[in-house]
């Protein structure tokens, strides 16, 4: 069953040992293809309570199963009910463990019934791995209330599957949820993603939900096994691939992540430290080495004949038979470092389900909207609404790296971190290095892919050319938070006939 977070997420973040061990057991549970599991559900509308939380919320089927989990003994004395910790202390409960997963089922069904979801079926579980066996009473069914004889994978899996098959049916006259839409909106209810803060670029919250696209890409991990996912600069594509490779590694996959550019490694190690994951730039893919999953970051620089060879020889089964999801940018970048061929495209498009990635994550709406007036790239809609204007900064003579170098200065002595701040040179092909005043000066084929909160962007390209756009699209989508371009009087002209182009079309 696929877990979401993932196993080692769940084991670094959880302070209830019981769910951590209910965990590692339902990952070995063999449900059906797309069963799955989300831990620690927090809901935002309750019966009782602002914001609650379920334990579990899992998927079997057609049905929504929710557990509450209580580790330690159960009592019911005097009409209240209590835990019984491994020091024989007595805590209250506010209400029984079954009451407590019929509430935050109610609530889940609400929430998405009111997001006009339709009906769908739902039950109740109330999980007690440490008595022998449930409390007899007649307001539950005895099989919605588990204890230590169904801790076993046989046990779980027959009694989920139990549960599902007796689930209620819907009622007349109803609107059924449709299974797909069902499986995208949990997903993007209960995954978590982090959210920039665009005044700062900070994550300001880990625990936001997913983009309902990019819900809709982890919801169809399970059903497709090759999968091709379209998305601007921004919009989270390698977020989300390093989520799904997490989940596809956590069932015990073989999985790679690979990629042109070596200066992704560094993006995706913190991602997936300590998974079974390989990260591997493309030209280090091991001859006669295969994997069951094959992912690929910035695929636009590999969509090309060798290319996809390269990648049919390293996935089990080839590229026709086997599991592979390709993330890329349909927009300028490609033509930027690698080579993209869009014969080649058109038919990987004929062998994988297409998704795209229309919200853009990283930027502010400043940023975005200079994208779509110079460019008119489709970078996804500005899901960061506040931020700051992008700043034009008008330079006498050469608007060089000397000149960006003390663009960055005064950015420091407004209270930025000098490691914050990148300078590109759009002219450039250099890798990054510590220019004299000992900031970051990199280029658009290092930084693709990347992200840093401040850019200062110099070097502008001469020419507006199929190589030009495209470094001038990749370093204007880098920044989180500032976005600092440099001028010179050229740079303006050339910049105004690159609008007035745009108009045209």
């Amino acid at each position: 069953m696929i877990l979401v977070p993932d196993i080692r997420d769940i084991e670094a973040s959880s302070t209830n040992a019981t769910e951590v061990r209910l965990a590692r057991m339902l990952q070995q549970v063999e449900g059906p293809k797309d069963a799955v599991a989300f831990h620690s559900v927090k809901l935002r509308s309750h019966t009782t309570k602002q914001q609650a939380e379920a334990d579990f919320v899992v998927v079997w089927d057609d049905a929504v199963i929710v557990l509450e989990v209580k580790g330690g003994g159960i009592r019911k004395y005097e009409g209240n009910w209590y835990t019984i910790d491994r020091r024989s202390d007595w805590h209250r409960l506010r209400e029984s463990p079954i009451n407590q997963a019929q509430t935050a089922m109610f609530a889940l069904r609400n929430i998405l019934q009111e997001d006009g979801l339709g009906w769908f079926a739902c039950e109740a579980v109330a999980v007690t791995p440490d008595i022998d066996s449930p409390p007899p009473a007649v307001e539950w069914k005895s099989n919605h209330w588990w204890a230590r004889e169904t801790m076993t994978i046989v046990g779980l899996t027959s009694a989920f599957t139990e549960v599902a098959a007796e689930a209620r049916s819907a009622p007349p006259r109803q609107k059924i949820a449709r299974a797909d839409e069902l499986r995208a909106r949990l997903f993007g209810e209960f995954t978590r993603m982090p959210t920039i803060d665009a005044q700062r670029g900070a994550v300001i919250e880990e625990q936001n939900r997913a983009t309902e696209d990019q819900a809709q890409v982890l919801a169809a991990l399970a059903l497709n096994p090759r999968m091709l996912v379209f998305g601007g600069a921004g919009t989270g594509k390698s977020l989300v691939l390093a989520e799904a490779a997490k989940q596809e590694a956590a069932s015990g996959k073989s999985v790679v992540i690979t990629f042109h550019s070596p200066s992704l490694i560094r993006f995706f190690e913190p991602l997936v430290a300590d998974r079974e994951i390989d990260l591997l730039p493309f030209d280090e893919l091991h001859e006669g080495k295969r994997y069951d999953v094959v992912f690929v970051d910035e695929a636009q620089d590999l969509m090309n004949a060798e290319g996809m060879d390269t990648l049919d020889r390293a996935i089990r089964g080839g590229r026709s038979q086997g599991c592979w999801r390709i993330f890329l940018d349909p927009n300028n970048q490609a033509h930027i470092d690698g080579e993209y061929d869009s014969e080649v495209c058109d038919l990987v498009k004929t062998e994988a389900t297409q998704l795209q990635l229309q919200k853009n994550v990283r930027n502010t709406r400043a940023i975005v909207h200079v994208v779509q007036e110079y460019l008119g790239a489709d970078v996804g809609d500005p899901g960061i609404v506040n931020g700051e204007r992008v700043y034009w900064h008008p330079v006498e003579g050469e608007a060089d790296v000397s000149a960006a170098e003390q663009a960055a200065r005064d950015l420091v002595s407004n209270g930025a971190r000098r490691d914050d701040i990148w300078i590109i040179s759009t002219s450039s092909d250099n890798p990054p290095e510590r220019g004299d005043a000992k900031f970051v000066v990199t280029s658009p084929r290092y930084a693709k892919g990347l992200e840093a909160e401040h850019v200062v962007v110099c070097d502008l390209p001469k020419e507006y050319d199929e190589h030009g756009t495209a470094a001038f699209y990749v370093v204007v989508t880098r920044a989180r938070v500032t976005l600092h371009v440099l001028v010179s009087a050229d740079d303006k002209k050339r910049l105004q006939e690159l609008v007035r182009k745009q108009v045209r079309k």
